[in-house]
This record gives structure tokens, sequence and C-alpha cells, in this order.
């Protein structure tokens, strides 16, 4: 399977991953703060439908390794970046997903689970991205953070976030049309 997302519609991108399971570890890495916060964010999530999930990044500390410099584009950003999100569905251990409200930027992140014997096909999407721009950012930061996901559920150490977003920025420009 390729790690590599695909763009799946005018405002849309989709990445499958398969994962170490069983899909109830995979599923708690989706929905309980603190173990999100160990591959994307930290944050409350009231699991129910309409419930508020709040998402606080510190893409600094994901990794351990000697990395680069924070990308030129996000060196104004603040080390922690937190914003609120609603739980649109919630369907243990299956499927999950919720707004993603950043800016000026409204989408919506969908997460789907299947069992593939002892290991856990994670689906994941995201709608209404409006730029090309941002299918290249929103590309380059989900596979990295997938990267580090699968780092954690296979017990091992996440090599550099940065050093790896820069690459996968590089690539998603190269890959996704202009």
């Amino acid at each position: 399977m390729d790690d590599y997302g695909e763009v799946v519609g005018n405002d849309t991108v989709r990445f499958r991953r398969l994962l170490p399971g069983p899909i109830e570890r995979v599923w708690e890495h989706l929905v309980d703060g603190d173990k999100r916060g160990k591959w994307l964010c930290s944050g409350k999530t009231e699991q129910r439908v309409g419930g508020k999930i709040d998402l606080i990044f510190r893409n600094n500390d994901l990794s351990d390794a000697p990395d680069v410099p924070r990308p030129e584009k996000h060196k104004d950003m603040p080390e922690v970046v937190s914003f609120e999100g609603i739980v649109t569905a919630y369907e243990p251990p299956h499927r999950f997903s919720h707004t993603w409200v950043f800016g000026d930027e409204s989408s919506e992140v969908r997460y789907e689970l299947e069992k593939q014997g002892d290991q856990v096909l994670l689906t994941l999407t995201q709608v209404r991205l409006e730029s090309r721009e941002m299918k290249v950012d929103v590309s380059g930061g989900w596979h990295a953070h997938l990267d580090v996901l699968e780092s954690v559920l296979k017990n091992e150490a996440p090599g550099p976030f940065w050093k790896r977003v820069i690459e996968l920025e590089a690539e998603y420009d190269k890959r996704i049309p202009k």
C-alpha cells in the first residue's frame, strides 16, 4: 500500500494506512487526547456527535530526534497552536470525524478504521480544502503525522518531524496537479 495521500475530489484528500492493531488501540489514539498528543495533537474530546474537540498542537514535541529548524512558511507559527472543532461522527471503534476550523479555513476530518487481520486499515479523509496550496500543506502535514502515529503504534521512536514535513510538502507539490 502506498503511504502517499491522494486528491480524490476538487476539495478532498485521502490517506490509507495499514497500522498495527488491535482496532481498539488505534481508536484510542484517535479519540483520547493524551494518546492523540503523541502523534498529532492533544486535547479533550467529548465522545459524542455534537461534542467539542480541542486540538492543541505541539509539533516540536513529537520527536526527540535531531531536527531541522521549522520551515520558513511556519516560522511565525507559535510553539503551541490550538483551536476547537465539533464532533460530527462517533461510532466506536470504526468511525470518527470532526470539523477542523483554523483561521479562515473550515474543513472536516474523517477517520475510518477497518480490521485487516491483526492490522487496521485507517482511511483518513479531509474535505473542503479550498485551494491547491491547502491540499499540498494538508497532505504533507497528514503524511508526516501518520508516520509518527505508525512509529508510536510500533513502539518505535519517530524520526525528525519538520525535516519530514519539508520533504513531504515538496513531494506533494509535485504530485498534486496545478
